[in-house]
């Protein structure tokens, strides 16, 4: 194993306690980068001004320079570093915070009503279909027009992994260019919606390509991590019936089931840092070009972190976690992300949908942590 395979391993978690026990930030000779594994050493890279999101010299990955999709990419505030990401997230930030978990409630309800009953095509549309609807409809979104903006999304998602072939990155250019024209209409067809009119007044007059690339971003970023975020609370359940029981019996407890599990199995497994100017991270010295991976699921389960960090404990006091992120670059949209996945996992216990017999394995991916389910046939 190594840190890339270990994010869809069946139990990456005791190889994760073995790179700890080497050191917190360890050099890995067969990647070429610096691995941070313990929670020290992954609050120091992401605090450390000179680890940056992306490397200096490729600001937009060169496979989607040029066409839509890197245009959109190049203005992403998660994408960027200084002026470009400090100002789209005090424009979105706020908005975001501001949206009530019951309305997010309501919709998903509605959503849900027309979602197929097949256990497993209901289960992957609850992963990575109806999070995107629900933001794309807070944001203004007609209903009718919600399947075809999550599957637009999907599309342009596919870009952002370095795995992506030229098929899909042919799509994301087209996804980006379709969803950049969405939003111009929308954004040109007043009264919009309090969540919008609250992200375009932080923007004031700053630039509009900004304002479009980054509302493509927020549904981007709600695509995956949400898929993972659902997917893994939801083989927590099913991988033990007595917490599954036990939460049919205390519904409100999901949204602790949700917080543990972002925590103990978190959707986001790792992120990278690019180093542009010598610095001291840990004790360590890093030279410009460096490469940090930073093992977010790692330092989670960092003793240091948290106490019996391998037990998943709704009561867990005082917990801690890096699955969103820390500092300058922590996900402004956290609260939105947990409430749209308690909504869906809450509803997915009122309904038969998990009583059924299901498996799982792992989308692939260098850094996201997605199961995605099958029904087996039952047995007799």
């Amino acid at each position: 194993m190594d840190p890339i395979t270990a994010v869809t391993h069946a139990d990456p978690y005791p190889y994760y306690a073995s790179l700890r026990a080497r050191g917190g930030l360890a050099f890995d000779p067969g990647l070429g980068m610096w691995l941070a594994s313990s929670a020290a050493a992954v609050a120091a890279v992401l605090a450390q001004p000179e680890c940056r999101v992306r490397p200096a010299h490729e600001p937009v990955p060169q496979g989607i320079v040029g066409g839509a999709a890197g245009q959109v990419f190049g203005l992403l505030m998660r994408m960027n570093d200084g002026e470009r990401q400090r100002c789209p997230r005090a424009a979105i930030e706020p908005g975001l915070q501001q949206v009530h978990a019951e309305e997010v409630s309501q919709r998903v309800a509605a959503l849900l009503l027309g979602l197929p009953s097949d256990t497993a095509a209901r289960l992957h549309d609850c992963q990575f279909h109806l999070p995107v609807a629900v933001v794309a409809g807070l944001l203004g979104f007609a209903a009718h027009t919600l399947p075809a903006i999550a599957g637009l999304t999907a599309d342009f998602v596919a870009c952002l992994s370095p795995a992506s072939d030229r098929a899909q990155r042919d799509a994301a250019h087209r996804a980006a260019g379709q969803l950049t024209r969405r939003f111009e209409v929308l954004l040109d067809q007043p009264p919009v919606s309090p969540l919008l009119q609250r992200i375009v007044a932080g923007f004031g007059a700053r630039d509009r390509d900004s304002l479009i690339a980054n509302l493509i971003g927020l549904l981007s970023q709600t695509f995956e991590a949400s898929a993972g975020l659902i997917g893994n609370t939801l083989c927590a359940l099913l991988g033990d019936r007595r917490l599954l029981a036990d939460l049919r019996a205390a519904p409100t407890r999901v949204a602790d089931l949700l917080a543990e599990v972002q925590r103990h199995d978190p959707p986001v497994q790792n992120t990278r840092r690019f180093v542009t100017a010598s610095c001291s991270v840990a004790g360590v010295t890093l030279e410009p070009g460096a490469v940090v991976l930073v093992l977010l699921a790692s330092a989670n389960r960092d003793p240091q972190l948290n106490p019996q960090p391998d037990r998943l404990l709704l009561e867990r006091e005082a917990r801690r976690s890096f699955s969103f992120g820390s500092g300058r670059h922590q996900c402004p949209g956290q609260e939105l992300a947990l409430a749209i996945a308690s909504a869906v996992v809450g509803a997915l216990l009122r309904q038969s949908t998990l009583d059924q017999p299901i498996a799982w394995t792992y989308k692939p991916s260098l850094n996201g942590r997605i199961p995605l389910f099958t029904s087996l046939p039952e047995s007799h």
